[in-house]
């Protein structure tokens, strides 16, 4: 068995190895076969791929003084027998150092320009931090870039970020990094215009011919001579008379929104807690969850009488209040902190629960909703949010091809539930 080096006999002095050329099986191995035989110390490696060019770096250090010069030629010559670019530079000290302010930033686009990566960058630079590393997360049908940041005040540097994403078109994301980007959570989801694509309550009005009548009324309450709850209960009581069958046939009216079973799919994989809530209706929001394996579902009830609606609402209407308490007795329920939670909307009903959650996410929202919110997706798929999450396109496609499905998800409305 090797010795390992004495530490306190180490000359102190560091040999950065950088690698770049054309990818190939076995490079790294190579030249850590080489290094094995001057019995260095591995103080950092950092190695990338991008469209068949490989860029390796070797931090090393631990060799006795003599072999100073031979190492450095052993590694030239591995390199020039693979046809490599190789510099080696002298230096002393590690790589390592403090990173205190640890912040995950995702950059999101479709496409992703250069300018806008350039003024997440420039906004990063003057807040006084430092890019110690960036993946790509997504090729399509979004890009979406990871950049792992240091010396960052988190909450800060989100108000910067949401300030350039406004200015620059892209979706930004800043969440604390390290342990807090890893573990358990609860994702809790709107679900008109957000989890699906339509309005469950004009669908229905359409059967009772009143489709024009709640348009009316949405609007009024858009102007804000209704609060939600008035709102509601006005457009409901358009729909008296509407037999119940009726609500069977919206069910299979209702499209998801592209990239909705994705999400789900993968947070279930994960062990994550997946949650609705809704302004509309139970009678629809609890069959699409139980279809997709979603735990919890809160949504207003219709009442129903001799097979028909009444036109009223059964028990406490789920409102913006009501939304924000569901996540915290959903959170409560799962064992989790609300730091843990995210929570996804594009209305004004949401901004509670978006304003409760560790992670708030405005989805195509108004206006008022993204200001608000910790992040936006303006991208019409929603399984991008798995990306400001820190997981990729590639993982998220390995897991469906382990599991049989088809992947990538058609990015065009899909599958009734």
């Amino acid at each position: 068995m090797t010795d390992v080096p004495d530490q306190t006999a180490i000359t102190g002095q560091t040999l950065l190895i950088t690698v770049t050329g054309q990818d190939r099986p076995g490079v790294s191995r190579v030249f850590f076969h080489a290094l094995a035989a001057y019995e260095v110390v591995v103080l950092d490696i950092e190695q990338v791929v991008v469209r068949g060019r490989l860029t390796l770096a070797l931090l090393v250090t631990g060799w006795h003084p003599e072999d100073a010069d031979a190492l450095g030629r052993a590694v030239t010559t591995v390199g020039e027998d693979l046809a490599l670019e190789v510099s080696v530079e002298l230096g002393t000290g590690s790589s390592a150092r403090p990173r205190s302010g640890r912040a995950a930033v995702v950059v999101l686009g479709a496409p992703l320009l250069a300018e806008q990566v350039a003024a997440v960058t420039e906004r990063i630079a003057a807040h006084g931090a430092n890019i110690d590393r960036i993946r790509r997360l997504s090729r399509y049908p979004v890009t979406t870039m990871e950049l792992d940041v240091s010396g960052a005040d988190v909450p800060a540097l989100r108000h910067e970020l949401a300030l350039t994403a406004t200015e620059s078109g892209a979706d930004i994301a800043v969440a604390p990094g390290g342990l807090a980007r890893r573990g358990r959570r609860l994702v809790v989801l709107d679900v008109d215009s957000t989890f699906i694509q339509d309005e469950v309550i004009e669908l229905i009005a359409d059967h009772a011919g009143t489709r024009a009548e709640v348009a009316a009324v949405t609007e009024r309450a858009m102007r804000g001579d209704l609060d939600f709850e008035e709102s509601l209960r006005a457009r409901v009581a358009t729909l008296a008379g509407v037999p119940e069958t009726v609500l069977a046939t919206v069910r299979e009216q209702v499209e998801l929104t592209p990239g909705a079973a994705t999400l789900v799919r993968t947070l279930n994989r994960l062990g994550f807690t997946v949650a609705l809530v809704s302004g509309g209706f139970l009678e629809i929001v609890g069959p699409l969850a139980q279809a997709l394996g979603i735990r919890h579902a809160r949504a207003n009830r219709l009442e129903v009488r001799d097979g028909l609606l009444t036109g009223q609402v059964v028990g406490q209407v789920v409102d913006r209040a009501a939304k924000a308490a569901a996540l915290r007795e959903f959170a409560a329920a799962e064992g989790l902190p609300l730091a843990r939670t995210v929570a996804i909307g594009d209305g004004a009903n949401d901004l509670d629960m978006i304003a409760a959650a560790g992670l708030g996410i405005a989805f195509n929202a108004k206006p008022t909703v993204r200001a608000q919110a910790d992040a936006a997706v303006t991208v019409p798929y929603l399984d991008s949010v798995l990306h400001l999450l820190g997981i990729s396109r590639e993982e998220i496609e390995e897991a469906d091809a382990a599991d049989g499905y088809q992947t990538p998800e058609p990015p065009v409305p899909h599958g009734r539930f």
